[in-house]
């Protein structure tokens, strides 16, 4: 991939030559509009791109070739922090999400008492799942459409965005109906055709990293979704498998600085999954604001003890309050709002 900084005079006019010029290579082209510069993503064939000559073109100011498989997620293409709106809840560039709520959507009592005891204490996202992939069939597998109905009531009764995952590209109409985010979760963070789906889609997506990812990995899963043009993409952290087993992952916070580095995207932590442990969410929570986190993902349930998925690592409400005050006051030691 070759990208095209124009400069702060450029006109309209020289983009659009610019654009026609790829074009009529055969090549495909990304914009990526910061402050004060346009810059221009060439996709496609490598030979041609290789002998691509732009420099000379009025307002132009430079060419830069990009070396790395992932392209439109890199910080080269786009400087500036992605900032992803989700009807007006704002993740990244400063902004934190925080997304709360029980593993599993189990009935419209838990899901409501969970929302509002979340919605309470500061969160802005509601999450649960309503399609369940488990490591056992004879696990609890999730209440499919009518778990999607209760998500949006709760959401709308609350005004929580609402972040649930997906699992078949067969369920992707249907799940963006009555969701606002769609989850990606680490056993199909390399299903291709899935990523393509939703990076069709234009709908918010919360891409979590794979449970035995390298971060290139995650950055190139995600890579899949804006090559289709969708740009609304959040990356999660929960976790990857070691040879350690007192956690149920282990928690990588380093990703978190290594992805402000390498991407524009932002990235929050899933310290429930990354530690699998209720009582590690809280000092985990901490370090991941501390690190550069641009939100948080809790599991959070009424009563975990009767919990039908993962009560281990989930909060009770008076806990994620803990959480919460937490969290204010990190972002107070490190001067963010």
């Amino acid at each position: 991939m070759m990208i095209i900084i124009m400069s702060p005079t450029a006109t309209k006019e020289n983009l659009k030559k610019v654009q026609d010029k790829i074009l009529k290579e055969g090549l495909r082209y990304h914009l990526s509009k910061g402050e004060l510069r346009t810059i221009v993503g060439v996709i496609g064939d490598k030979k041609i791109i290789s002998g691509l000559q732009m420099k000379a073109f009025e307002g132009v100011e430079k060419t830069v070739q990009i070396t790395e498989k992932y392209k439109l997620v890199s910080r080269e293409f786009k400087p500036e922090d992605t900032i992803v709106n989700i009807g007006g809840v704002l993740v990244g560039g400063g902004n934190l999400g925080i997304m709360a709520g029980p593993c599993a959507v189990e009935s419209m009592e838990q899901l409501l008492e969970s929302a509002e005891a979340v919605k309470a204490r500061g969160a802005n996202f509601l999450r649960g799942g309503a399609f369940k992939p488990r490591t056992s069939p004879y696990d609890f597998q999730g209440l499919a459409r009518e778990g999607l109905e209760m998500l949006k009531a709760a959401g709308e009764k609350t005004g929580l965005k609402v972040v649930t995952e997906i699992v078949d590209m067969n369920a992707l109409d249907l799940i963006s109906e009555y969701a606002d985010v769609l989850q990606i979760g680490a056993r199909n963070m390399q299903n291709f055709e899935l990523l393509k789906a939703v990076g069709r889609s234009q709908k918010p997506v919360l891409l979590k990293r794979g449970m035995s990812a390298t971060i290139s990995e995650w950055l190139n899963a995600a890579e899949y979704i804006l090559s289709e043009g969708n740009y609304n993409v959040i990356l999660c952290e929960r976790g990857i498998r070691t040879y350690e087993t007192f956690t149920r992952n282990t928690l990588d916070l380093s990703a978190v600085a290594a992805v402000k580095e390498l991407s524009h995207l932002p990235i929050i932590v899933d310290p429930s999954h990354g530690t699998g442990r209720w009582q590690m969410v809280r000092p985990m929570a901490r370090a991941a604001i501390a690190a550069g986190a641009d939100g948080l993902m809790i599991e959070v349930h009424p009563h975990p003890e009767i919990a039908l998925s993962d009560g281990d690592q989930s909060l009770t409400p008076e806990n994620f309050s803990l959480v919460m005050k937490d969290v204010q006051n990190m972002m107070q030691v490190m001067g963010r709002e």
